[in-house]
């Protein structure tokens, strides 16, 4: 079955962590820290595959993970980065945040490539934190967390023209005789359930793609029938062509039909009804003169209805090809009077990366004492000389910049309590 949405839960790797080791060798003194760095984590890229045109795959699996980053390792070994995991989707595909609805990418156009989720970097190792004061680090960074989001893919199918209206008044057909698309066509009581796309060839070089957009029925955009899960597939289109039995076969009114479509086009977006529109008044081959006195032309009633509010009627039969021509001239002017360049949705949603690991924690102790460390807080004792009053200024302005006095005050601190920074102490007051 044709498949135009999924859910999936993506994740970018996690870092791999910074490593923790001494150089201890025969006949080398005091060899130093030697810890490596972890690899870096997996991105989650997603990529378009000409050859796909439809998200079927997506329901069958529905979890990406990519490659985690390998611990660093000894005589400063750097750990092997994380594999990218690369998701192909057709064009056309837009990826949402699934809880915000928002918009993350529109693989279209020329967006052929993105980056969605960024692995994490991996940790520094030991080696980077020795200084002349602190030649034993005994600290490594750990790789930063992986990124995960559950997101919406939704495919929105590209073209220049959309056929809309209700099942069995000839969409397929019609299209079928104008393009290369062959889609099943047969006398049914319900809707085409796949959007087809086909190529309109005219004189001189020119065409279009135009799109048989299925399951249009009134309630459609509140979820009725399959119109709520294909109306998405109007939303590039450039120019929409109501398609109508003028002849009422099935005892349809042409008229209200045109009304109930622009009506649920109204309810999902209001922007598509600013969109050029032409009635194709189908299956005139069938028009039959019943001889009452107050019968009246079908085509005739369309045009008197639309044609003032400039939406032009053509009679066609998309069976016989009478007036089929002639539809697809006034559509390709129409198309002259747009931008025909690919409706693109526009980033909504970004995401926020935890960024580097928290340089430091704050603990309470059993014994009453805050304790703070971390890597960031361990090189810069290593180099600031606290003994002076300068450095001890400096000092007092790094725990205020980087929220570490705040979070002492959050943690319930109060002067005269004690302070611990690997071997320092020092009392706290305001």
């Amino acid at each position: 079955m044709f498949a135009d949405s999924a859910k999936i839960y993506i994740r970018s790797g996690k870092g791999g962590d910074g490593h923790v080791s001494f150089r201890r060798e025969l006949f080398v003194a005091a060899g130093g820290p030697d810890g490596g760095d972890g690899g870096r984590g997996g991105d989650v890229i997603f990529e378009v595959d000409d050859g796909l045109n439809t998200l079927t795959d997506f329901r069958h699996v529905r979890k990406y993970v990519a490659g985690d980053g390998e611990q660093g390792g000894k005589r400063r070994c750097h750990g092997a980065d994380g594999e990218d995991l690369i998701v192909k989707v057709p064009e056309g595909t837009v990826i949402k945040d699934f809880e915000s609805g928002k918009v993350i990418a529109d693989m279209s156009g020329e967006n052929r490539r993105e980056v969605i989720l960024k692995g994490g970097k991996g940790g520094l190792g030991n080696m980077h934190f020795a200084t002349s004061t602190m030649q034993v680090p005994k600290y490594a960074q750990p790789g930063q967390p992986a990124q995960e989001l559950w997101v919406q893919l939704e495919l929105k199918v590209i073209a220049d023209v959309g056929l809309v209206g209700f099942p069995n008044v000839g969409k397929s057909t019609l299209l079928s005789r104008v393009s290369n698309a062959r889609p099943k066509i047969a006398n049914y009581h319900f809707t085409t359930l796949n959007p087809h796309l086909g190529v309109v060839d005219l004189q001189d070089g020119q065409g279009f793609v135009m799109a048989d957009i299925p399951g249009l029925i009134e309630g459609a955009s509140q979820g009725i029938g399959l119109g709520h899960d294909f109306l998405r597939h109007i939303e590039r289109t450039k120019v929409l062509v109501h398609v109508v039995d003028a002849a009422s076969v099935e005892g349809r009114d042409p008229v209200e039909d045109i009304r109930t479509i622009n009506a649920e086009l109204k309810a999902y977006n209001p922007s598509l009804l600013e969109r050029p529109q032409v009635i194709a008044a189908n299956k005139v081959d069938s028009i039959y003169n019943t001889g009452e006195e107050d019968w009246e032309d079908p085509v005739e009633r369309l045009k008197r209805e639309f044609e003032p509010e400039g939406i032009q009627v053509f009679a066609i039969s998309a069976v016989t090809g009478q007036g089929v021509k002639e539809l697809l001239y006034h559509v390709n002017d129409l198309l002259k009077t747009v931008d025909r360049k690919p409706v693109i949705f526009e980033k909504e949603f970004e995401y926020q990366y935890q960024g580097e690991n928290l340089p430091y924690t704050v603990e309470r102790n059993e014994d009453g004492i805050y304790v703070v460390e971390g890597p960031k807080i361990e090189k810069m004792l290593g180099y600031t000389n606290l003994d002076s009053e300068k450095g001890f200024q400096f000092f007092q302005k790094f725990l205020k910049d980087s929220g570490i006095l705040a979070e002492l005050e959050e943690a319930g601190i109060e002067e005269g309590d004690t302070v611990r920074m690997y071997g320092l102490e020092f009392d706290y007051y305001k």
